[in-house]
């Protein structure tokens, strides 16, 4: 098979182009791509933990701790630990973190809107549930 009809260099080359126009968009307010993930899985909570927004994003525990201290660092999210149970850390998004949701949403909205400005709604639909079902690593077994 020739590389470039190979599912995982499509795909590879694909999140790559979209992960470096969503970097470039997001610049301006300091936070990475996968910043906003973290942010996103915070909206609208009072808490989540590591582990959880780990497994929200698909990353290795071992990656999220690295994100949270830069994250925490730029003053967007704080981490306690839990009063009740001295094992959890709650990561909570901070003032400034939230202050961010509009802004970053729609740069969000923006970046999906072009990178599919060229497809009918159908389209849309079929590649986002095409996206699904490759996610779901039901493949192989």
């Amino acid at each position: 098979m020739e590389l470039k009809e190979c599912i995982n260099f499509l795909l590879t080359n694909a999140q790559h182009n979209v992960f470096r126009y969503l970097s470039k968009r997001l610049s301006e307010y300091d936070v990475t791509p996968v910043q906003h993930g973290v942010l996103s899985c915070l909206m609208g909570k009072s808490y989540d933990t590591p582990k959880h927004l780990a497994e929200n994003l698909s990353l290795e525990t071992s990656t999220i701790s690295g994100i949270l201290d830069r994250m925490q660092k730029k003053g967007l999210i704080d981490r306690v630990v839990n009063k009740e149970d001295r094992r959890e850390v709650q990561v909570r998004i901070t003032e400034k973190g939230r202050e961010l949701e509009d802004k970053i949403g729609i740069i969000t909205d923006e970046v999906n809107a072009e990178v599919l400005k060229n497809f009918t709604d159908d389209e849309i639909a079929y590649i986002k549930n095409s996206l699904r079902t490759i996610a779901s690593g039901n493949f192989g077994e």
